[in-house]
């Protein structure tokens, strides 16, 4: 494959002398793009595919698997997490900011210093303006983690109440003159860092429209743009020609000339165009009729990785049956999380999940309130298998059997699959249950919004950082219920008083050693499971199936594959 070569790039040519503060960026210059670290694997195509594409391609609304780990290519924040392999790969990074700072004033206040010439792709200068209007934009769009990710900082309650007139003046200053941007909090937030690392806080222009841009993409840092989309059809992305490497950590350089993204090809389909060499890399889960052969026959183009995921079924507490806490202990009670583990490809890439708390995620304590001889007040240790009878007792108690139920799944054959499965359950219970595949694109955004009317749903959910906060607060925190929205991502609609105190004290106390600080979320865990809020069914390991042509695997505890630094031969 041809090397890739040092290119410069004129900004004056390309007019990049629009900008007006600060001047001295202003001046024109020739700016050179650093060779790559081994630029004999540089070039090429990457070919991406999946069956449906995944939904808008606004950074910070999109919420979806399946384009954040893109997004991390195309653009960047004041933070982000290494990009390494290994455990380093946890570490929060300076991205845009030139430096990590010391919380001041017992972690409340946040001053970071801005990198000088860095350039969005469209040529415009990254300014501290940019950055104000990024924090501005997320509450003003209604993105999703705005409450739970960024509600500490002063004046958010205000954004959250009245989006269209959030201004965060006093949570957030810039001095243009000196690149500093000052974060001020409303409470402490342990975890600030890591959620400023988090795709929906990137920097965009300040001209950003306050609305979701869909189908239009924004510019970005990142080392390639996008293109062009066509959500039916393909994503292109192509190489930033205003990218240059400030830090290899926060952002390297790309390897791929180009990278194309392909949609409306099953995961059968798939699986064999991969396997040939036509695609490079497939978004969906690998059905279970294939994993076999991948085993003998594609073993080196197979990579089971482990990463804090998993499968759950929420519940709607708002909507009948699951209004009544015995029916949505019952669906605890008789899931057979075995069977789902089979399901999904067996217990080399799944295990079953009694808790909310994955085990990648090293937090141990965790018990079992639903399985045999268990209950909320007696949990077990472990699952050890479904209890029908005390399930069937808690239905009759109910007084709900007989009722209309539909089950709201993926239309990926997996999911399919396991919701046939958990249908044939609740039936088995006396619902009247039925099944109701989506299109994998439509699905999460569909069982968030209330006005779907949606009972109980299958999904996954993988964390943003490797933190439970991401499984607890993330789904089942007050702020995370937005009535009419697609960005609801506290699905059953649950907020207690009691837990959620105990969530905001692990995410502000920050006297709290590691240790301490978990066992808050196991408490806040054991809550909710009380509740029964939701059921959860299994963890899970990622299989990553690749072509042959794809060398230097390089998968990361945060964005998984890392596509800029692939390989391809």
């Amino acid at each position: 494959m041809r090397a890739i070569k040092e290119r410069s790039f004129l900004f004056l040519a390309m007019g990049f002398l629009a900008c007006t503060v600060p001047p001295a960026w202003c001046a024109p210059r020739t700016e050179t793009l650093p060779a790559l670290p081994y630029p004999e694997h540089g070039g090429g195509t990457l070919r991406l595919v999946a069956a449906a594409s995944g939904g808008t391609l606004d950074p910070q609304i999109n919420y979806t698997g399946q384009y954040i780990n893109l997004f991390a290519n195309v653009y960047d924040g004041l933070t982000t997490f290494r990009k390494t392999t290994g455990p380093a790969g946890k570490d929060v990074v300076p991205d845009l900011a030139e430096a990590l700072p010391t919380p001041q004033d017992g972690g409340l206040t946040y001053t970071f210093t801005l990198r000088p010439n860095t350039y969005f792709s469209n040529g415009q200068p990254v300014t501290t303006a940019d950055v104000v209007a990024s924090f501005q934009r997320l509450f003003r769009i209604g993105a999703p983690t705005a409450g739970s990710f960024y509600g500490a900082i002063a004046g958010a309650d205000a954004c959250l109440r009245t989006p269209a007139h959030c201004t965060l003046k006093k949570g957030i200053e810039a001095d243009p003159a000196s690149r500093r941007i000052t974060f001020h909090l409303a409470r402490p937030d342990a975890e600030f860092l890591q959620k400023l690392a988090f795709t929906h806080a990137v920097i965009l222009p300040a001209s950003a429209p306050d609305h979701d841009t869909g189908n239009t993409p924004l510019p970005g840092t990142g080392p390639y743009r996008l293109e062009a989309y066509d959500p039916n059809n393909f994503l292109t992305l192509t190489r930033n020609p205003a990218f240059r490497v400030w830090s290899a950590d926060a952002q390297p350089a790309g390897y791929p000339d180009r990278i194309e993204y392909t949609f409306g090809v099953p995961e059968e389909a798939a699986v064999t165009a991969v396997e040939n060499g036509q695609y490079d890399w497939m978004a969906d889960a690998i059905p279970l009729d294939r994993l076999g052969e991948l085993g003998s026959r594609f073993a080196g183009q197979t990579h089971v990785m482990r990463h804090p995921s998993l499968y759950f079924l929420p519940m709607n507490m708002h909507e009948a049956p699951f209004t009544d806490i015995r029916v949505r202990q019952a669906v605890n009670y008789a899931l057979n999380r075995k069977a789902l583990v089979i399901l999904y490809g067996g217990p080399g890439i799944a295990r079953p999940l009694c808790g909310l708390i994955p085990s990648a995620l090293d937090v141990e304590g965790q018990k079992c309130a639903y399985t045999r001889g268990a209950t909320p007040a007696d949990p077990a240790q472990q699952w050890a298998g479904p209890d029908m009878q005390a399930a069937r007792q808690l239905v009759r108690e109910s007084g709900t059997a007989g009722q209309k139920v539909t089950l709201v799944v993926a239309s990926t054959s997996a999911e399919m699959a396991m919701g046939a499965w958990v249908r044939d359950m609740l039936q088995s219970l006396g619902y009247q249950a039925v099944l109701r595949p989506l299109s994998s694109s439509l699905h999460l955004a569909y069982i968030q919004n209330t006005d779907n009317h949606v009972q109980i749903a299958l999904t996954s959910w993988s964390a943003d950082y490797p933190s439970p906060s991401n499984f607890l607060d993330a789904l089942f925190g007050c702020e995370n219920f937005h009535p009419h929205s697609d960005s609801s991502i506290n699905i059953p609609g649950f907020c207690d008083a009691h837990t959620q105190s105990v969530m905001d004290r692990a995410k502000t106390d920050v006297s709290l050693t590691t240790q301490q600080r978990n066992q808050l979320w196991l408490e806040a865990n054991r809550l909710i499971m009380e509740q029964a809020a939701v059921a959860p069914a299994i963890e899970k390991n990622n299989v990553v199936l690749t072509s042959s042509r794809v060398q230097n695997f390089f998968y990361t505890e945060v964005n998984q594959l890392l596509f800029s630094q692939v390989w391809l031969h």
